[in-house]
């Protein structure tokens, strides 16, 4: 009796196994959707991205709907009162090594700017680090949701390589997004790369989205340390700052000078992205980089540019804008070298409020003519 007892009680347990899992692999992925982010304790100022959680209480995700759950966007309904603001690009905006105040948002957001007719300029940091405007637009295609009045783009020519665009992990795990955007906007991507990840049928299943679950429960528990400290970086004491002798090499991501090929840049993606604002105004800004002026400085910029490749992609990029009638910001040269700390992008707060003080003159023309 007994035995058959049990033999019942197991069966029935694989049985309630078997098919919660197959409801979880048959529901859309919306788990990231559930948060205690602006309910139990505030929302991030920018996205989660962390390398070593245990001291920044942060960690590195790729789900979208947890990414923007947990940040201070998702806040309830967009006030009556607000001219919402949001700002796309890379690490550079992010604000590696920097604190959230100290960033290209923090410092816009502090600025206390308003509309001719009263309403409050918030600025919203929609930074992530990688380089690519692919992982932008899917950002973007999820901000819109969210009721932007201006969308500021910040890029830069490293995201623009078209070999690039589906390497990214960011975007090679989130295959399904990137197929809506290249059916919704034809874009000249490939469906098809190889780095784009697959997930089959199985994978779906509960047991098999072990690390993506914990990651999420690991970001909520984070989010207590965050509410307590507003760390959600490590800051460390020295790193390594960034080169200004280079090699007399003046090769760019493999190609030789002296005709950069508009081929092999995604152009075509910056259309795209006014085609999905629609009719919220979008500013897009070629954003601060590193000038040396030490060995082989008359070959390259930084470690990144050579003077021929990074020249060439300005002028590409003024005229797209010009026949496009885009609304661009050219401040490629603005910060001096002595402001860039571990990167030909990163900078520091000072770095930050120059570029600042620019983006405030842009946001005001738009906001109050």
């Amino acid at each position: 009796m007994n035995a058959i007892f049990l033999r019942k009680v197991v069966l029935r347990g694989l049985g309630l196994f078997i098919a919660v899992n197959l409801v979880f692999a048959s529901l859309p992925p919306r788990v990231g959707d559930v948060s205690l982010y602006n309910r139990i304790f505030p929302g991030r100022m920018r996205f989660p991205y962390g390398e070593n959680p245990s001291e920044s209480y942060n960690l590195s995700l790729f789900d979208l709907d947890a990414m923007f759950a947990s940040h201070v966007i998702s806040d309830g309904t967009k006030p009556a009162n607000e001219y919402r603001v949001v700002l796309i690009g890379d690490s550079a905006l992010w604000g590696w090594l920097l604190r959230p105040e100290e960033t290209l948002a923090g410092q816009l957001d502090a600025a206390g700017q308003t509309t001719c007719d009263g309403q409050k300029v918030h600025v919203y940091n929609l930074g992530y680090p990688e380089i690519s405007l692919t992982k932008d637009l899917l950002i973007l295609d999820q901000a819109m949701r969210y009721q932007p009045d201006l969308v500021i783009w910040l890029v830069t020519l490293k995201a623009f390589l078209v070999d690039k665009q589906l390497t990214l992990p960011f975007v090679t795990h989130n295959s399904a997004r990137v197929d809506s955007l290249i059916t919704r906007f034809d874009l000249p991507l490939d469906p098809a790369a190889p780095d784009l990840v697959r997930p089959g049928f199985w994978d779906r299943f509960l047991l098999s989205q072990r690390r993506p679950l914990a990651d999420l429960a690991r970001l909520q528990l984070y989010g207590i340390l965050w509410a307590a400290t507003g760390t959600d970086q490590v800051y460390p004491a020295d790193y390594q700052h960034v080169r200004m002798d280079f090699e007399a090499d003046a090769t760019f991501d493999g190609m030789q000078p002296p005709i950069l090929d508009e081929s092999t840049l995604a152009l075509p993606l910056l259309e795209a992205s006014l085609r999905m604002a629609g009719e919220t105004p979008v500013i897009l800004v070629n954003e601060p980089i590193l000038i040396s002026s030490g060995k082989n400085s008359d070959i390259r910029y930084n470690s990144y540019y050579p003077h021929w490749a990074y020249d060439q992609y300005r002028q590409m990029l003024a005229e797209k804008a010009a026949a496009g009638g885009w609304n661009y910001l050219d401040v490629w040269n603005l910060v001096p070298a002595s402001e860039f700390t571990n990167t030909p992008f990163h900078m520091t707060p000072q770095g930050e409020s120059l570029l600042a003080a620019q983006v405030k003159l842009a946001i005001q023309h738009h906001v109050c003519p």
